[in-house]
């Protein structure tokens, strides 16, 4: 007695192939193939960008921010002077940062001086931070040693000042041009304090980008800074580099025991977790809906698999009469289906990973196209759209498109099985 033959056999596969091949006559089967492989496609495409984008979005963000500014910042909390002021002041700061350099896990302490003044120049004015820093600690900051795009000389920082790109352009002044530097809180005198004006070379004009650091940071050496602010002796925080930012929860204990009883410590996600934490509800919604698209363009499928349920009724009732199994039948159905899921899903990770590998010229001609102005960095924060295409997104793409493709397939490739061959081929 012979054996029945095995599921998915070869014959299976190629009934399946002649009728996606559909004849002229019945050239509202091949459409339908066409529109569900197309919308497949782009639907995929869609998601897979999207998701790019978002990845990318979010790997700037946190790159922008952890490649100029400190993964934690070390206060130390207010003490009341004699004169009942309050001192937030460091005044140890040398044996403080050495201490915390002690720590395992971090690469960099370096104390600071900051502020907010005025600058001025040709009769321009921008509100600024300053940021007083020694060569060797500013030297460590990747995206101001080695930022986008940069002019002038950062060996010549102890002779004047480095400024973003945002406030070197808000004030109108190129490398080797001087600024002055204004601050409400200047030289005490018996008749009180008068603001200090103090002019500065330009060295070096850097872009990080970031809108908000490139348009109001300045980088002062550390002891000009420390005049300048009137902080001799002192500075006013640490900044701290740890080796695994992502996990800077676990470095907060560790630096609080190093620290003292006085210190405060504010990490780089306590300043922006609110942000992160909007992009992970966006990115959950995101993919919610673009997963409602793939739904909708595996649903063409359907529309396809029962046009030519219906048109190949007569075939089925052949087929049957020959010996062929219900499940053969749904098989080849199934088969039918899956199959422009498949190449569907395979084109859209094809455009998509495209489209996220050259999506620079892409936004350049749709920004061209526009007439350009449409990515505003001071709303955006970043100076361009970033794309990142990570493995776990293209599979979860795929997962998702594969696994609709087949599952709404069985219901038509169902129906196809459970066709009564005599019904089927009475009214042939």
């Amino acid at each position: 007695m012979a054996l029945p033959p095995p599921p998915f056999a070869s014959f299976e596969w190629m009934i399946a192939w002649r009728y996606l091949r559909a004849r002229r006559a019945e050239g509202g089967v091949s459409v339908m193939t066409w529109i569900s492989l197309i919308g497949i496609t782009l639907a995929v495409m869609a998601l897979i960008a999207t998701l790019a984008v978002r990845a990318g979005f979010r790997a700037e963000f946190v790159d922008t921010i952890l490649g100029a500014n400190a993964h934690v910042t070390v206060y130390h909390s207010a003490e009341v002077r004699e004169n009942g002021q309050l001192d937030r002041t460091i005044q140890d700061y040398d044996a403080f940062a050495e201490r915390l350099r002690a720590v395992e896990g971090v690469t960099r302490a370096a104390p600071l001086v900051k502020g907010q003044v005025m600058a001025s120049a040709g009769g321009r004015n921008a509100g600024i931070e300053v940021f007083g820093i020694t060569e060797e600690n500013l030297m460590t900051i990747p995206r101001i040693v080695a930022p986008q795009e940069a002019y002038g000389d950062i060996e010549r920082f102890g002779e004047g000042v480095a400024i973003g790109s945002g406030v070197a352009r808000e004030l109108g002044v190129v490398a080797g041009d001087k600024i002055k530097v204004i601050s409400p809180n200047g030289v005490k005198t018996a008749f009180g304090t008068s603001p200090r004006v103090k002019a500065y070379e330009v060295v070096y004009v850097f872009t990080a980008g970031r809108y908000d650091i490139d348009r109001t940071r300045v980088y002062m050496p550390f002891a000009e800074a420390q005049v300048f602010f009137n902080r001799e002796g002192r500075a006013d925080e640490i900044e701290v580099m740890v080796a695994a930012p992502d996990a800077v929860e676990d470095m907060t204990l560790p630096l609080l025991r190093a620290a003292g009883d006085r210190a405060i410590l504010w990490t780089w996600k306590d300043a922006s977790g609110g942000f992160l934490k909007a992009l992970d509800i966006e990115d959950n919604v995101m993919f919610v809906i673009l997963s409602i698209l793939v739904l909708i363009a595996a649903m063409n499928i359907v529309s396809g698999l029962i046009m030519l349920v219906k048109n190949k009724g007569r075939d089925i009732g052949i087929l049957r009469t020959f010996g062929l199994t219900e499940g053969a039948v749904l098989r080849v159905f199934f088969i039918c289906g899956a199959f422009t899921g498949l190449i569907g899903t395979a084109l859209g990770v094809l455009l998509g990973c495209l489209f996220a590998i050259y999506i620079d010229p892409i936004f350049a001609i749709v920004n061209g196209v526009s007439g350009g102005g449409i990515w505003d960095p001071a709303v955006r924060g970043i100076s361009f759209l970033p794309a990142k295409l990570q493995f776990n997104d293209v599979m979860s793409a795929v997962a998702l498109s594969l696994g609709l493709s087949f599952v709404v397939t069985l219901f038509p490739a169902r129906r196809a099985a459970r066709m009564n061959p005599v019904e089927a081929l009475r009214y042939e």
